[in-house]
C-alpha cells in the first residue's frame, strides 16, 4: 500500500511527502488565495501521467535494444470549466524521443502499450478524460568541440 502525507502550511499551500521522504509543495494561484509556490494538485496528475508513461516507453524501447538517449514528454491538459469538479477533459501528450536509428513504429508501439496496458496513472483516468498523443524521434545533438588537455569546462 502506498501512503503519502499532506499537511496544510498556510493560505492554500500544502507540503506533501511519501514514506521514502520525497517531498513536494502544492499551492493555488493568487486567484484562489494561494501564492503559486508550487504546482496545483490537479497539475500533479499531468506530472504523474507523463512520468508513468515515459517510464513505460523507456522500458519498452530498452527491451527492444534500441539506442535511445533521451525521452521527454510534454503534457497539456484542458480542464472542464462549466461545472465542478474541474477535471481534465482532454490531455495531450507529446513525446520527444532522442536516439539513433529508432524506428517510428517502435515508438508508436511503446506508447500504445503504455496507454493500453502498463501505465497505472492512465488506468486511473475515467472514460470522460480523452488522452491523445503525438511523438517525434530526433537524432542526438552532435558532440561539442573537443577540449584540449588542461582546458576548463
Amino acid at each position: 500500500m502506498d501512503t503519502v502525507h499532506v499537511r496544510w502550511v498556510e493560505k492554500r499551500q500544502f507540503a506533501a511527502w511519501d514514506a521514502s521522504g520525497h517531498g513536494i509543495v502544492m499551492d493555488a494561484s493568487s486567484r484562489y488565495a494561494g501564492e503559486g509556490t508550487g504546482p496545483r494538485p490537479v497539475e500533479l496528475l499531468l506530472y504523474g501521467l507523463a512520468g508513468c508513461t515515459a517510464m513505460d516507453v523507456v522500458s519498452v524501447l530498452e527491451k527492444k535494444r534500441l539506442d535511445v538517449r533521451g525521452v521527454e514528454v510534454v503534457a497539456s491538459g484542458t480542464q472542464r470549466e462549466d461545472d465542478y469538479p474541474h477535471y481534465y477533459e482532454t490531455i495531450d501528450l507529446e513525446y520527444i524521443v532522442t536516439g539513433v536509428d529508432v524506428p517510428d513504429e517502435a515508438v508508436a508501439r511503446a506508447i500504445e502499450l503504455s496507454e493500453t496496458k502498463y501505465c497505472s496513472v492512465k488506468g486511473c483516468l475515467g472514460p470522460q478524460v480523452k488522452v491523445a498523443w503525438t511523438f517525434r524521434v530526433v537524432p542526438p545533438a552532435p558532440p561539442g568541440p573537443a577540449r584540449s588537455e588542461g582546458e576548463r569546462a
